[in-house]
């Protein structure tokens, strides 16, 4: 009996999720030996053609090419998983949805005449169907390891849906809000980092996106009420999980009333 083939792809990323993988180590060689690794270009130098049952795909979609490849590739998948924050909410490239490409573009390069990209870096869900999302920048590698699972034992996979500050909790962090009166974005935010920046005492700032149950509305002003800095919280919800809905929302709506 065949194993199951899975394909690793990149798009408009810095490879980091694809790192999380490969830093795997023994649970790779576990997931190696029930999977067959069919295409994985950070990893191997041989692919074998598709179609294939599982791809993840990191990266947005910032290019013409992309935008027709990621249509080849969902063609290619039975099941398609959209890995990290670029590939789920555009990452820190589609902070040029807020402004104009072509200002951005002659401001970086000395020809930008040369550049064939769109005018906005776009999550992969706006272009094909994607069964499920693995939010992080990185991916945690052991909800990759999860995923891949669940997949094999035909169940769902177990994920977080609660957010960071419930992370905080199991590991006795202070509350930095709270002791410290620092801006955070934890209570709206998605787990899976394991509330790395609060435990050293500095405020989350959402890489694991939106927490399904996030009340930006009721977080907004006590953010406001913290900020060091002017615009402080508007800043904060245009960081590079910006353009995921709910904190591009929270943000515009901030904009509005600070312009009103």
């Amino acid at each position: 009996m065949s194993k199951p083939t899975i394909a690793v792809y990149k798009f408009s990323s810095c490879d980091g999720c694809q790192l999380s993988i490969l830093n795997l180590e023994d649970e790779l060689l576990a997931l190696a030996g029930a999977v067959e690794i069919a295409y994985f270009l950070e990893a191997r130098s041989r692919m074998l053609p598709g179609p294939y049952d599982v791809a993840l795909v990191e990266g947005s979609v910032s290019t013409p090419h992309e935008a027709e490849r990621i249509k080849e590739i969902r063609r290619q998948a039975g099941f398609l998983v959209a890995l990290g924050t670029c590939s789920t909410a555009g990452g820190i490239q589609a902070l040029r949805n807020f402004g104009r490409l072509d200002d951005l573009a002659w401001a970086v390069y000395d020809h930008p005449e040369y550049l064939h990209a769109l005018e906005t870096s776009t999550p992969i869900s706006e272009h094909v169907k994607v069964d499920l999302e693995l939010w992080g920048c990185p991916v945690n590698k052991y909800q990759v390891a999860e995923v891949v699972a669940s997949l094999l034992q035909k169940r769902r996979p177990n994920l977080p849906n609660y957010s960071v500050c419930l992370e905080c909790k199991r590991n006795g962090n202070v509350c930095v809000m709270v002791a410290d009166g620092t801006p955070c974005l934890g209570p709206a935010t998605r787990a899976g980092c394991g509330a790395i920046c609060p435990a050293n005492g500095r405020g989350c700032y959402g890489c694991f996106g939106p927490a399904p149950s996030a009340e930006l509305p009721a977080l907004v002003p006590l953010l406001r009420s913290l900020e060091r800095h002017p615009n402080e919280t508007f800043h904060l919800l245009r960081y590079f999980t910006g353009y995921a809905p709910a904190f591009r929302q929270a943000a515009d709506k901030l904009q509005k009333e600070v312009n009103a």
